[in-house]
């Protein structure tokens, strides 16, 4: 709102306290659980790792937003509930998630949009694929300080309702829907991610 309004009636009180509305609340945001997610993933390194398995296609003098920090805000925009890429609209001003990928929250630039983020999602080659998901499985190795006698792996598929028709969403005569059906590896003992394969819904 670029001018205040008073409002033309009164709200009612409640437990005898003067309710009143306000719009000088500055730059708010319900995600701040994704500043451990930060401190999290500034540990274990995963967005590097993972954009080093990426070759950059873009022109680098036409570059506003670097691949790790692209992955860092997919990753954190995800494990906070915003799974479909239009969300990176509304999230490139929140103030959690600009700190979150290493921008200052008031002065620094706006985050990616859902084009960016969708162009991304759709750029790497089968083999970058593979070096990714090689990179997540050095990631769960390098997890222990010294080799298990014997690890069991837990392999299961995750199904995933779809509702439109994206490419590879099959239907799954189990399920009666259409789907995509994403195999999920863990480690059985301990529950640490191995890693993961997307697949259509009729795997």
């Amino acid at each position: 709102m670029q001018q205040d309004i008073l409002l033309p009636f009164d709200l009612p009180a409640v437990a005898r306290k003067k309710v009143c509305i306000a719009f000088d609340g500055g730059m708010l945001s319900s995600n701040a659980g994704v500043l451990l997610l930060r401190g999290v993933e500034q540990r274990l390194g995963i967005a590097k790792r993972l954009a080093a398995c990426l070759t950059d296609r873009r022109d680098p003098d036409r570059i506003d937003h670097p691949l790790v920090e692209m992955l860092r805000l997919r990753m954190f925009a995800i494990a906070a509930g915003y799974e479909d890429t239009n969300d990176c609209t509304t999230l490139r001003d929140d103030p959690v998630f600009k700190m979150a990928v290493g921008h200052a929250p008031e002065s620094g630039a706006p985050l990616c949009s859902q084009p960016t983020m969708s162009r991304l999602e759709n750029a790497p080659r089968k083999t970058e694929i593979a070096r990714m998901m090689g990179a997540m499985v050095e990631l769960f190795c390098a997890s222990w300080k010294r080799a298990p006698r014997s690890i069991i792996l837990d392999i299961d598929d995750t199904f995933d309702a779809v509702h439109g028709k994206q490419q590879l969403s099959l239907f799954n005569a189990h399920y009666d829907e259409r789907c995509f059906l994403p195999i999920h590896i863990y480690e059985g003992t301990s529950g640490k991610p191995v890693a993961m394969r997307g697949c259509p819904g009729r795997c």
